[in-house]
């Protein structure tokens, strides 16, 4: 490296331009209704036509489409819904990784083997500090409990 692309380093790291962010190599899975190949052939050609799209899978068994490369998941969302089919983010995840996978949201019919649906964690019951003072109103430990039961 000579003193022209030492003092050229140098400059570019000096300037005060602002720089374009480098968008992170994402892998942006979606559930997409196809029922035939060529719903598979069609969807796979415009996700391909994504600007920063490296690969397509297509899974027309699972209903899946796997895109891979330097894409945002809005811009893919997008252009899957311009071909007229039924598309949503992938919504399951392995079973383990759900705290409550017996929930009545959590469960899945049509999912892939060991998957369940993703659920937020205010789908599940929880106890809170009121009904914990009725549960002490009516224990057996409590001696001012209420002695009709």
């Amino acid at each position: 490296m000579g003193v022209e692309g030492t003092l050229e380093y140098f400059s570019n790291l000096l300037s005060s331009k602002k720089r374009k962010k480098k968008k992170q190599m994402q892998t942006v899975a979606l559930k997409v209704r196809m029922d035939c190949e060529g719903c598979a052939r069609k969807v796979k050609s415009v996700l391909s036509g994504v600007k920063g799209a490296k690969s397509v899978d297509v899974d027309l068994k699972q209903q899946k489409v796997t895109v891979t490369g330097y894409v945002e998941p809005k811009k893919v969302l997008k252009a899957a819904q311009s071909t007229k089919k039924k598309v949503e983010m992938w919504p399951y995840v392995p079973y383990p990784l759900v705290a409550n996978p017996y929930v009545a949201q959590a469960y899945d019919k049509k999912a892939p083997p060991n998957m369940v649906r993703k659920v937020p964690d205010t789908a599940t019951a929880t106890e809170t500090t009121v009904d914990d003072r009725y549960t002490q109103m009516f224990s057996d430990e409590n001696p001012n409990a209420c002695s009709i039961m």
